[in-house]
C-alpha cells in the first residue's frame, strides 16, 4: 500500500526500499504489546462499522503515542506548527487506514514508518518552497511547546543557554549522514531500541547499532567534545 512505504533514510531524495517486513515477522516475540491489541479492536470495529466506538477506542490510541510523536516529528521539520500538523495527518492516515494494519508489526512501529514518511514528504516540500524563500529561524514559542520537560524554570539567562544547547544540537545531528541521523533521531528522540529501529528501517539490529555508535561518535566531535 502506498500509504505506509518502507522507512527511508533521513535525507528527503533517498527513497529507497526497505525489506523490513519479512524480517520483523521473524523477529517478533513475546505478547502483543497493549497499543497493538487496541490496534486490533479499532480495526475490527471498523470493519463492523461501528464507528463511533472506534473513534473513541482510537482517541485512546492517540492519547498513548502523542507526546513522542510530537518529538520525533520536531526533530524532523524543526517548526512546532508544522510538526502538529505532521503528527495530526499521521494519526489520520492511520486510522483510515486501519483495516490494513496487522498485527505482525507492532503498532509504535507502523504509526512510526507512517509518521516519519510524512516528515519527509514535509521537508522536501519546504526545500522546494525554500528555492523562493528564507527560512526563518526555531522560534522561542517553538522550543516552548516542543521542549517543556524542564517545566516552569523562570531563569531567563538558563533558557537562553538550554535553548543555544539544543540548537546547537540540532546543527550537529543535520550534519550526520542519512542513516545515522535516522537510527539517532528514533533512538535518543523517539525512545526505539534497536530492535524497534531495525524493524522499521529494514536494517540489520547490528548495523542499527553500528550507526548509533558513529553517530554518537561523530557528534562528539562536531559538539567539541572528544570523537
Amino acid at each position: 500500500m502506498s500509504d505506509v512505504r518502507s522507512l527511508r533514510d533521513g535525507d528527503t531524495s533517498d527513497r529507497s526500499a526497505s525489506t523490513a517486513a519479512a524480517g520483523a515477522r521473524d523477529r517478533r516475540s513475546g505478547p502483543i504489546s497493549d497499543d497493538s491489541r487496541m490496534a486490533i479492536d479499532i480495526r475490527s470495529l471498523v470493519e463492523r462499522e461501528e464507528m463511533d466506538e472506534a473513534r473513541e477506542r482510537f482517541a485512546d490510541l492517540v492519547a498513548i503515542h502523542q507526546r513522542r510523536a510530537s518529538r520525533i516529528a520536531y526533530q524532523y521539520l524543526r517548526d512546532a506548527a508544522e510538526a502538529d500538523e505532521a503528527v495530526q495527518d499521521a494519526f489520520v492516515k492511520v486510522f483510515s487506514h486501519i483495516t490494513s494494519y496487522r498485527e505482525t508489526w507492532p503498532f509504535e512501529v507502523w504509526f512510526t514508518r507512517i509518521l516519519i514518511n510524512g516528515c519527509l514528504d514535509r521537508r522536501k516540500a519546504r526545500a522546494r518552497r525554500d528555492r523562493w524563500f528564507v527560512s526563518g529561524e526555531v522560534s522561542s514559542a517553538d522550543e516552548a511547546r516542543v521542549a517543556g520537560s524542564g517545566g516552569g524554570d523562570g531563569d531567563p539567562e538558563r533558557r537562553l543557554l538550554a535553548r543555544e544547547r539544543r540548537a546547537k544540537m540540532a546543527a550537529a545531528i543535520d550534519r550526520l549522514d542519512g542513516r545515522q541521523r535516522t537510527v539517532f533521531t528514533l533512538c535518543h528522540y523517539g525512545d526505539c531500541t534497536p530492535r524497534e529501529i531495525s524493524a522499521m528501517t529494514g536494517l540489520n539490529e547490528s548495523t542499527v547499532r553500528v550507526h548509533l555508535f558513529r553517530a554518537a561518535r561523530k557528534l562528539r566531535g562536531l559538539l567539541g567534545g572528544k570523537p
